[in-house]
């Protein structure tokens, strides 16, 4: 195994990597996490150990070939070695988002038929007992923390080490059917099944094979030159297939190191103490670190402000090309230097963003703003476009090529064509095995020949090679007068301000486009603060005359912006809300990856959707929400409707010439 080259045969599974990094990489870190503080360290030696006992250990307790092994917790070395373990004994892991009630639990768990849980703590194991006796195939859940476990009834409850002890206790007897399990895998074993957290209707179980997560995670880690010395920090949900691919399919393949923070709170300060160069992160996270950054500035001296306003200006001037490499005067380079000491330096100093030599986000579009403020400070913030059922990867942007308005080129290996709707379609090794136990809407996604549908529309830049997502095809729509809707290019231009958390437009089949808005409570309360404004509730603040105030004014220059699009100059936003509550998945209004659901919104608002298009100045509603221990409620409120200036199509058309 020592002498495998990294394209070996033989490196067909997941736990064949791990082999060879422990005897390649033996010593060099391959899990850290911060515990009470102090970072714990694993090197990929420890790692095969520690996988080891504890799949010896699931042997001990009649894990078979085949069962399904759900993983529930936040993002811990125990978990990912969990993972890997349920693959060496020929299970299959079955991450679970972490914050989802029990019944959509219960959902995932009966559907896969999961015979046992590896789970975080004392809060995930109350969710599964809750369920567990409508699952009748459920025998055992093993637990890492035992914090508040003592007193539970423990005949199928099983404490972490302690199945890792009897697996190491009972090495003679189960080592011979452990290797032999092992070494049966194949690219044509499932890896991983992750449920897609769908927009519409229940979840799917996404099967993905060993071929479908190695060959990915091959490709694109060529694609951008990672190596074994890189730094990642995982934070983002174990059950989201973007995780996966990260820390454990490029992980593994590279022997880069994962680090799991302590905690969502001191995400912050471990990601400074990390300072990974390997970073991913949804725009919200982009967009919720800018906010505080703008809110730090507001709070700061007037010459601290100065001096940032001032190299921030030329930042977005030129960095941005001294980052790809384009020609810049020596007097702006000189001056950029000076920035970097002076802003640059230390505002990516406090983002934790020092090294990151590769940075990534995706899964929503992002603002141009925002993107372009990132690369602006000489961060190498990159899109790429991908789903589940590739195994991530389809499109990625390339060193010296990267826009704010595509997606990249086609990811290595992957095929790329356009519908005649405008529907994009790909097909790659990454490509799904299928969804578990749903033939049907394995056909309707996946044809005969292996191209599989996005839902997205988008098309191809003819000079450039690079692919243009527009938005869901099933929310491109059109107006009433036949010109094009495309609600999320809009919601994206809103949400750049730090005080617009979400953006709901509607405007399909009608003769204008209207808007809900849910305020960013962290910024606006802020200003409130500032501002001496007393404000008792999120309802308040976002009925406040000056917020409105405010918000009108983004709106109106969104609408300006969008005015220059000859395609979807008519998307402006003519009237709007700000919404008494905010969107919540718990609420089924947003999914557990935070998009939203057009459908149910506009069901559920009803009555606001219709107060704005039938020029009603405010609206009184009632609404149902359900609070953090499971209690419903009702909120109630009236809320102000206001118009928004729009900029009609012949100006625009002179303000073009």
């Amino acid at each position: 195994m020592a002498h495998m080259t990294m394209g070996a045969e033989g490196l067909r599974s997941v736990p064949a990597l791990l082999a060879r990094n422990a005897s390649q990489y033996g010593t060099s870190p391959a899990y850290r996490e911060k515990e009470y503080g102090i970072w714990q360290s694993w090197t990929w030696a420890d790692t095969a150990k520690e996988v080891e006992a504890l799949a010896l250990g699931l042997l001990n307790l009649g894990v078979n070939e085949g069962d399904f092994i759900a993983i529930i917790g936040r993002n811990r070395p125990y978990l990912y070695w969990s993972m890997v373990a349920a693959q060496c004994v020929g299970a299959i892991p079955v991450p679970l988002y972490q914050d989802a009630v029990a019944e959509e639990m219960e959902y995932v768990l009966d559907h896969c038929g999961a015979r046992f849980a590896i789970v975080s703590d004392q809060e995930q194991v109350d969710k599964v007992i809750e369920v567990q006796d409508r699952l009748h195939q459920f025998e055992h859940m093993i637990y890492l923390d035992p914090r508040g476990l003592r007193k539970y009834d423990h005949t199928r409850l099983h404490q972490f080490s302690h199945v890792q002890d009897q697996g190491r206790a009972a090495y003679d007897e189960f080592i011979n059917e452990l290797q032999a399990r092992s070494s049966k895998l194949d690219y044509d074993s499932t890896c991983v099944m992750l449920y897609t957290s769908g927009t519409t209707g229940k979840p799917k179980g996404v099967v993905l094979s060993n071929r479908n997560i190695i060959e990915t995670a091959k490709a694109s880690s060529e694609f951008d030159h990672l190596k074994a010395n890189d730094e990642v920090l995982a934070y983002l949900p174990m059950a989201w297939v973007g995780d996966f691919i990260f820390s454990i399919g490029q992980a593994y393949w590279t022997g880069f190191c994962v680090n799991c923070p302590e905690s969502p709170e001191t995400m912050m300060t471990d990601l400074r103490e990390i300072a990974p160069s390997y970073y991913f992160a949804p725009p919200r996270v982009f967009e919720t670190q800018l906010t505080q950054i703008m809110i730090r500035m507001e709070d700061s001296g007037a010459f601290k402000k100065k001096t940032f306003d001032y190299f921030m200006k030329h930042a977005r001037k030129v960095g941005p090309a001294i980052l790809d490499g384009h020609p810049v005067s020596a007097i702006d380079r000189l001056k950029y230097k000076l920035g970097e000491v002076m802003v640059y330096g230390p505002l990516k100093n406090a983002l934790g963003f020092s090294d990151v030599r590769v940075g990534y986000t995706a899964g929503e579009a992002i603002g141009p703003e925002i993107f372009d403020f990132y690369r602006s400070l000489g961060i190498n913030l990159k899109q790429l476009y991908g789903q589940t059922e590739a195994s991530v990867f389809i499109t990625q942007q390339p060193d010296g090529e990267v826009r704010s308005d595509t997606v990249g080129v086609p990811s290595p290996g992957v095929e790329i064509r356009i519908a005649d709707n405008g529907e994009v379609f790909y097909r790659s090794p990454g490509v799904f095995v299928e969804y578990y136990k749903n033939a049907e809407s394995t056909a309707d996604t996946k044809d005969s020949e292996g191209w599989v549908a996005t839902g997205d529309a988008g098309f191809i830049e003819e000079a450039t090679g690079h692919l243009r997502i527009i938005d869901r095809a099933k929310d491109v729509g059109a107006m009433a007068d036949g010109a094009m809707f495309a609600p999320k290019y809009v919601e994206n231009k809103l949400k750049f301000y730090p005080n617009i958390l979400e953006a709901v437009v509607f405007g399909a089949g009608r003769d204008r486009c209207c808007a809900f808005i849910n305020i960013d409570l962290t910024a606006v309360g802020n200003w409130a603060e500032r501002n001496n404004i007393a404000y008792a509730s999120y309802q308040e603040l976002a009925g406040h005359k000056q917020v409105l105030d405010t918000i009108q004014a983004h709106i109106e220059e969104v609408n300006a912006s969008i005015a220059q699009d000859e395609m979807l100059s008519g998307c402006q936003v003519h009237r709007f809300l700000v919404l008494h509550k905010e969107l919540d998945a718990d609420d089924g209004e947003l999914t557990r990856t935070r998009k939203v659901r057009r459908k149910i919104i506009g069901e559920k608002f009803e009555d606001l959707v219709n107060a704005l298009y039938d020029g009603s100045t405010s609206v009184y509603t009632e609404t149902e929400v359900t609070y953090e221990d499971g209690r419903k409620g009702k909120i109630k409120a009236t809320l102000e409707i206001r118009d928004a200036k729009v900029v009609p199509a012949s100006n625009q058309r002179m303000a073009a010439e």
